[in-house]
């Protein structure tokens, strides 16, 4: 038997591919298909199952298509869903074979009510890992508020007493040596303490995760699990939707994007579509020089992530503008698994061909930490620190403004034009966005920190670790 974690960074995301004498079963896999079918011709193997551990919120599954070109089953915990593709519904305790080995589906609701997990037990019968789904993670169990925002009656609440008795009743008494293979790792807005670690011994986490801390009664469990969960990010909704009813191949996606446009062509579609001008270059590139109006997101980073945070339209139709056609084929993949399907083309020769033609383009300034110190010492500045709420009361500059990149739109009015500011994030990452994001709606009296708080700390600028608790998220 082989198991193995197939981990994807930016969107902190565990798919799982586990063979047996020929035949194979993937878990929760991502939206693009073609590696996987790559893995398994290479390894002379076929697909026999598709697990889901449920209707995913954070991302895009592959399952659809995955199905359609292995002519594997969709297989989904106990559920009342109705789904938009053929899919198999098992039962509480049902034994899938793969191979030489069993995988039993344990029911554990209370992320969602369909949530499952996977137990694996090797040629010889021994229970080996548990494919846990957002049930359990390293450090940290499956935020229980996800659902009502689908569902309106499945409240907080009441999936938050699920989860106890799911944990308790289904997953503790499981053996120590067991390996807790979760769908997340750190990073992940699914659960609010993940650990770096992207798996552990079942005995270890009964030891250290405090949702398992057998001390905890039922009311205990809730107060904690509940205690300090922030605003979910607003396309996990729409994401649980298309994992539900169904979506268009990944591959017509791909072809819709991947067309060309030379400089003319590219600005008349921009304006007749009113299409997004997503900017995916790294921000040090875009602040030499970008497209107006564009708004930059550099695909080096939490791309996905942020792409889903801050454009609330997932049918937005997105020009690309990126250094390379591979990059351009890459964000197109990368916006799909976040449920972004309507990329329509992207700027030839990238934002250099635009240059060369002697189109307007605009700028961000930016400045050295030291630079800022410099300006500090010759008089007050007026600093916007556009980190989480979490970072910010960490440590900040003494006299920041806290206005984190999640909700920078719903406080525009904070921040006056006529007034010049500075404006900085952890390594100058999101306060690129933050700029972009800014020009767009006029704003020019502003500079950008190069390396953000973490050359800030650098210098003799003063300095606080506290803060009063603020009901920005």
């Amino acid at each position: 038997m082989k198991l193995e974690q197939i981990y994807t960074g930016c969107i902190a995301e565990a798919a799982y591919y586990i063979t047996s004498n020929g035949e194979a079963a993937i878990v929760d896999p991502l939206r693009e298909t073609q590696p996987y079918i790559d893995r398994l011709h290479r390894d002379g193997v076929k697909l026999k199952y598709i697990f889901e551990t449920h209707f995913h919120a954070d991302f895009v599954s592959g399952h659809i298509d995955l199905a359609k070109k292995t002519g594997a089953t969709i297989v989904y915990g106990p559920t009342s869903m109705k789904t938009g593709f053929d899919m198999y519904v098992g039962t509480d305790g049902e034994i899938f074979e793969v191979g030489g080995i069993k995988i039993k589906l344990i029911h554990t609701p209370g992320h969602t009510m369909e949530s499952s997990c996977f137990l694996v037990s090797d040629e010889a019968g021994k229970e080996t890992g548990l494919i846990s789904g957002d049930t359990l993670f390293i450090g940290d169990v499956g935020r229980p508020d996800l659902a009502q925002h689908v569902i309106e009656d499945l409240t907080q609440d009441k999936l938050a007493r699920h989860l106890y008795h799911s944990l308790r009743n289904k997953i503790m008494p499981l053996a120590d040596d067991i390996i807790v293979y979760p769908n997340h790792g750190a990073g992940s807005a699914c659960g609010k303490n993940m650990s770096k670690e992207t798996t552990d011994t079942l005995g270890n986490q009964k030891r250290t995760n405090y949702a398992l801390n057998p001390e905890l009664n039922e009311e205990q469990f809730v107060e904690a699990i509940l205690t300090g969960l922030t605003t979910p990010p607003q396309y996990f909704p729409k994401n649980v939707l298309m994992n539900i009813q169904g979506y268009s191949s990944l591959d017509s996606i791909l072809e819709k994007g991947k067309k060309g446009y030379d400089v003319n062509a590219f600005e008349l579609i921009a304006n007749e579509t009113r299409a997004l001008v997503l900017d995916v270059r790294k921000p040090e590139d875009f602040a030499k020089g970008f497209i107006p109006n564009s708004i930059n997101i550099g695909i080096d980073g939490s791309f996905a992530m942020w792409v889903g945070e801050l454009i609330l339209d997932i049918k937005q139709e997105i020009l690309l503008v990126a250094e390379s056609n591979e990059k351009v084929e890459e964000a197109i993949i990368r916006l799909s698994r976040v449920g972004y399907d309507n990329s329509i083309g992207y700027l030839e020769g990238g934002f250099d061909a635009w240059k060369n033609a002697g189109k307007e383009f605009d700028t961000v300034n930016r400045i050295t930490a030291e630079e800022l110190e410099k300006r500090a010492q010759a008089g007050a500045v007026h600093i916007i620190d556009i980190r989480k709420v979490s970072e910010f009361q960490s440590e900040h500059l003494l006299d920041a403004k806290n206005i984190p990149l999640n909700v920078l739109n719903n406080h525009l009015a904070e921040i006056p034009k006529e007034e010049t500011f500075v404006l900085h994030c952890a390594g100058g990452y999101r306060s690129m966005i933050a700029a972009s994001m800014l020009k767009q709606r006029g704003y020019e009296n502003f500079v950008d920190v190069i390396g953000g708080f973490k050359d800030i700390k650098a210098t003799s600028l003063p300095k606080t670790e506290y803060v009063c608790p603020t009901t920005l998220l």
